[in-house]
């Protein structure tokens, strides 16, 4: 049996937009996470994985968006790249995951003036 890889540490990109101007760091991660969701494909893999039981689920059940098994490996590489999700390789399957905390951050990163008065 192969041993089970580490999932990866997500951690909260940037506060809320109302808080204060971001920083070019905070700008540059921000940016990278909306422009892999700006993509139909991947804004479909991302919700199939958070939408799925568990925000977790097995490549072999989200792949059906349309295109090939290569762009759907090269759609999730790059949601892993932009930090919305974590894989880990359970024998010849790979699971994807949708940390809690990349959700609520990009909740939180939205929330506008009037929600916090």
């Amino acid at each position: 049996m192969l041993p089970l890889l580490e999932p990866e540490t997500v951690a909260p990109c940037c506060p809320p937009l109302t808080e204060r101007p971001f920083t070019a760091e905070e700008a540059e991660r921000t940016a990278k996470m909306f422009k892999a969701l700006g993509d139909p494909v991947r804004l479909r893999l991302f919700s199939a994985v958070a939408s799925h039981e568990g925000a977790e689920a097995c490549v072999c059940d989200i792949s059906d968006v349309g295109v090939s098994q290569p762009t759907v490996s090269h759609h999730l590489k790059k949601l892993k790249e932009a930090g919305l999700l974590t894989s880990e390789r359970r024998g010849t399957w790979v699971y994807y995951r949708v940390e809690p905390s990349v959700l609520a951050a990009m909740g939180q990163l939205l929330v506008g003036a009037s929600a916090a008065a």
